[in-house]
């Protein structure tokens, strides 16, 4: 009988990792367009819906209009707004690809998975 829970603790814990593995695989490919061979620009967000689609049309402009080649993506990340700040940032990003949308977890994600990529 502790043979059969050792095996299944064993087994339940080789599943569990495995699930994790292909989760990180997965999250990777979501964000295979991002390398550390760029500067990415992280705004954090709280509550600004009254300022926040003019101060991003403001930097679109200044960024992938301007002289700003080095620049790959604006990451905006939201702190938790309880107002349309996530919704209008969401809504920008539609029409512009090198802007994404994130709350804070992901965003420390992406930078991990950054970092990860700039050690290989």
């Amino acid at each position: 009988m502790e043979n059969f829970i050792i095996n299944s603790i064993l087994w339940t814990l080789a599943l569990y990792g495995l699930f994790e593995l292909i989760k990180q695989i997965l999250y990777m490919c979501t964000y295979t367009n991002l390398k550390a061979d760029g500067i990415y620009v992280i705004i954090a967000v709280k509550n600004q819906e009254e300022k926040i689609e003019g101060f991003l049309r403001t930097s679109l402009f200044k960024i992938f209009y301007g002289k700003e080649e080095d620049i790959k993506d604006i990451i905006v990340t939201d702190l938790g707004s309880t107002d349309k700040t996530k919704e209008i940032v969401e809504k920008i990003s539609l029409n512009y690809e090198g802007v994404k949308t994130t709350d804070w977890e992901e965003c420390k994600n992406i930078i991990d998975n950054i970092e990860a990529v700039s050690d290989n």
